[in-house]
Parts: C-alpha cells; sequence; structure tokens
C-alpha cells in the first residue's frame, strides 16, 4: 500500500502550544549554560588558580554526564511519570547550577558539573517526547518552530550574554543567571504538565545501560581530546557502542530501540540530524574564534558580531507551516543549500563587514530551516510507543555529529598554521553541507502513517 503524505493546515491545539511553551523555557537553561560558560573559562581559572588542563574538565565533565544520561531518558520517561522525570531533571540542574556558582575551587566546579549534566542530558529528549506525545502527529511543522528554534537561537546569542556577564559581573553569574529560569519553568511545570500513566514493569536494560553509556562518554570524550587520549578513547567509545547495537537488535526491549532505524524517513533524519550537529556546532567553535583571531575582535563584540546569525534563525520560523504543506524533503534541501551560501564568504581572504552580516543571516535561516524540518521528518508517522526511543536516538546523534564536527574543525585549525587555516576549515564546513544536501534529497516524498510505520 502507497504511502500517503501528511499534510494538514489545521491550528495548532492551544494546550499543546501551552505545554511547548512551558517545556521549552525549562530548556533554555541548559541551552544557555552549553555555550556561555567557555566565554568565562579565561577569567574562571584566573580566580580559582586553575591550570588549562583543569578547566578543560569544566566543559568536558559536563559533557561527559550529559552523554552518560541521555540514553536513560527514554526508560525513565516509560518507567515513571513523565512528569516527574521532568520536575526532577529541573531540579538537578537548578541545584547544579546553585552549587556550580558557589564552587571555592575547581574540584568542586568540576563535580558540580557532572550535577548539571545529569540534568541537562535528561531535559532535551524528555521534552521532545512530551511534545511529540500532545502533538499526536498533528501540525508538527508549526510544532518544530516553537520547540526547535532556542535550540538554534540560544547557542548564538549565548556568547553574548556570556561576555556581558562575565564582562559586567563575576564569572559566578554565568551559573545564577540559570537560577530565575529554572525556577519559573518548575512552578509551570507543576501546573501546566499533566500526569500519564507510568509502566511500573518496564525494566531497564542493563546490559545496554552498560554497553552504551560509556561507549557515549568514551567517544565524546575522545572527540574532545586530542594526541593519545583521542586515539584511544574514540575506538574504545565505537566497540562499545558497536557491541551495545548488536545486543539491542537481539534484546526483546532493548535501552533505545535501533529497528525505529529500518524505516527510511527516521534513518535519513537521523543522518541528517548527525549533519545539521556537524553544521550547527562546528559553526559555533569556528566562527568566534574567526572574529577574534582573523578581524581582532573582542570577546563582547565577537558575540555581537554573531547576532545576525539568530535573527536568520527567527525569521525561518516562516518555514513551519511550509514544512506540513510539502513535506520536510524540500525545505531541508533548501535550508542546507542556504547554509553553505551563508558560510562562502568566510573563505575569502578579506571579506566586508557588512557581506559576513548578511551572510550569517543566510546561514542562520538555512541551518534553522533544515532542522525544524529534519525533526519533522523523523517523528511524522511514529506511533507513541515509539516516541521515547525515538527522542533518545535523535539526541545522541545530534551529540555525536557536533563532537565529530567540532573535532575535525579544531583539527583542520591546529595543522595549518598559515592565513589559509580558516579558509581551509569553513570550505570543510561548507563541505559538510553540501554531504547533507545530499542526504535531504534521500528522505521519502511521502512519510507513511502511523499504523504503517509500526
Amino acid at each position: 500500500m502507497p504511502a500517503t503524505t501528511v499534510r494538514t493546515t489545521e491550528r495548532l491545539d492551544p494546550a499543546v502550544c501551552k505545554l511547548a511553551g512551558i517545556l521549552v523555557l525549562g530548556a533554555l537553561a541548559p541551552l544557555l549554560d552549553s555555550t556561555i560558560v567557555s566565554i568565562a573559562l579565561h577569567t574562571l581559572g584566573h580566580d580559582l588558580g586553575a591550570s588549562t588542563t583543569s578547566l578543560q574538565w569544566v566543559s568536558t565533565a559536563y559533557l561527559l554526564a550529559l552523554a552518560t544520561v541521555v540514553p536513560v531518558s527514554g526508560w525513565a520517561v516509560e518507567r515513571y511519570d513523565s512528569r516527574h522525570v521532568w520536575l526532577g531533571a529541573l531540579t538537578l540542574f537548578l541545584t547544579g547550577s546553585l552549587l556550580c556558582g558557589l564552587a571555592w575551587n575547581i574540584g568542586s566546579l568540576i563535580a558540580f558539573r557532572v550535577l548539571q549534566g545529569i540534568g541537562g542530558g535528561l531535559l532535551l529528549p524528555v521534552l521532545q517526547t512530551l511534545v511529540m506525545r500532545a502533538a499526536g502527529g498533528r501540525s508538527l511543522g508549526r510544532l518544530m518552530t516553537a520547540i526547535t528554534l532556542p535550540v538554534v537561537v540560544v547557542p548564538i546569542l549565548g556568547p553574548v550574554l556570556g561576555g556581558l556577564l562575565v564582562g559586567h559581573l563575576s564569572w559566578r553569574w554565568i551559573f545564577y543567571v540559570n537560577l530565575p529560569v529554572c525556577l519559573l519553568a518548575l512552578a509551570l511545570a507543576w501546573r501546566g504538565v499533566p500526569k500519564d500513566t507510568p509502566r511500573p514493569g518496564h525494566h531497564l536494560d542493563l546490559t545496554g545501560l552498560l554497553l552504551l553509556s560509556p561507549g557515549l562518554a568514551t567517544l565524546v570524550y575522545g572527540l574532545s581530546e586530542t594526541g593519545v587520549a583521542r586515539a584511544t578513547a574514540i575506538p574504545a567509545g565505537a566497540v562499545l557502542i558497536a557491541l551495545f547495537t548488536r545486543h539491542a537488535l537481539h534484546a526483546r526491549d532493548p535501552l533505545v530501540d535501533l529497528r525505529l532505524f529500518k524505516d527510511r524517513a527516521f534513518a535519513v533524519s537521523s543522518l541528517l540530524t548527525f549533519m545539521n550537529g556537524l553544521t550547527l556546532f562546528g559553526g559555533m567553535f569556528l566562527l568566534p574564534l574567526y572574529y577574534q583571531q582573523v578581524r581582532g575582535e573582542g570577546v563582547i563584540a565577537a558575540g555581537l558580531l554573531l547576532a545576525p546569525q539568530g535573527l536568520g534563525s527567527l525569521l525561518a520560523r516562516v518555514t513551519g507551516p511550509l514544512t506540513d504543506r510539502l513535506g520536510p524533503r524540500p525545505v531541508v534541501v533548501s535550508g542546507m543549500l542556504l547554509c553553505a551560501l551563508g558560510t562562502l564568504p568566510f573563505l575569502l581572504p578579506h571579506p566586508d563587514a557588512a557581506l559576513l552580516a548578511l551572510a550569517l543571516v543566510v546561514r542562520g535561516f538555512g541551518v534553522s530551516a533544515a532542522n525544524m524540518a529534519v525533526m519533522v521528518g523523523a517523528y511524522q508517522g511514529l506511533d507513541r510507543a515509539r516516541i521515547p526511543h525515538a527522542s533518545t536516538s535523535i539526541r545522541i546523534v545530534q551529540q555525536l555529529g557536533g563532537g565529530v564536527g567540532t573535532a575535525v574543525l579544531a583539527t583542520v585549525l591546529a595543522h595549518d598554521q598559515s592565513t589559509t587555516a580558516f579558509p581551509h576549515a569553513f570550505a570543510w564546513a561548507t563541505a559538510f553541507t553540501v554531504v547533507a544536501c545530499a542526504v535531504g534529497l534521500c528522505l521519502p516524498v511521502r512519510v507513511a502513517s502511523a499504523q504503517q510505520r509500526s
């Protein structure tokens, strides 16, 4: 039976919009945190008397904790009331943020960053699960416009806020700024997130957990390191993930259901999510360095000069309804082409500042549009039972894509100390988007219904 295209012009359910708004507010804190901490590292190291090696663990410990806990999110939503999981994750992140702001030395700060990472690792996949279940497969393009916008805009605008906080207050405020956001999000979630029916008999796949969580943490660690650490950690992580894959394909109730990847729409969308991670997070790494090292801008000025990319992301909201009407494929391919076009001016020897600002608007529009449409392709037609596994898988591949993109571009810069280092790195970034365009063409034109995809 041929699949039917899911197209709708209906309005979003106001209850779903309200729920999405409450959950997105809760996700703002970890999204902000992941971008503004790097701005404060130099000041933080000076105040705490920490070495460069120790400072690196302020970011690495957070990423490792996040990678370790993401695979558990799907099981937690099934095993417990998802409302309690959301409130618990927010409380952990709030507590970790407060303790990080009160840290008395580098060791205590690193320990509290782990607590933050555990809370933050649960929030995004649980958000996607709750909202997708509430939507019931309706108007996903419009819905993704709401819930993915902060994922794109906040990391771009975060460095601006981080520079202002560090420049005018103290490094401790990069953590304290999370407190009012988390407290408001907790109050709203307590009243506005509905309870659901947990499955007390839903057991935890312990074998899968012992393979996948350490495997992801080891792989993320390897991608963030150099030299011998990278050469040993990446293969070790890959082996553990390969063993998990073998286990998951034969397990009755695996930690993450990899059988989802037999579905063409989900498999291609997941690969595109990985590629979008390369583009988005690789750009987040490369662009601030370009403005500071090549164009000689200060931290605050560099952050402000990146703001046009956030404007482009805001303008991309118009593509949500378009995705609902046309399907995700044309929006994904067009978005990635615009992203490549917006990256090209950074390959020039001495581009004009106005040209770069316009290029960032185009790049931001393309990345955001593609990201929203990819998520529609991943979730459209999935039945309720498979959504938690889909949310976990999507979050994992996006995180790995970001790690790979950052590692590749950092390696290019490290091995090319000439004036062509940044043009070469931006050429790699452009190549990522061109490959993503080709992958986007593999998205099915028609998306099957939930019954056909189950």
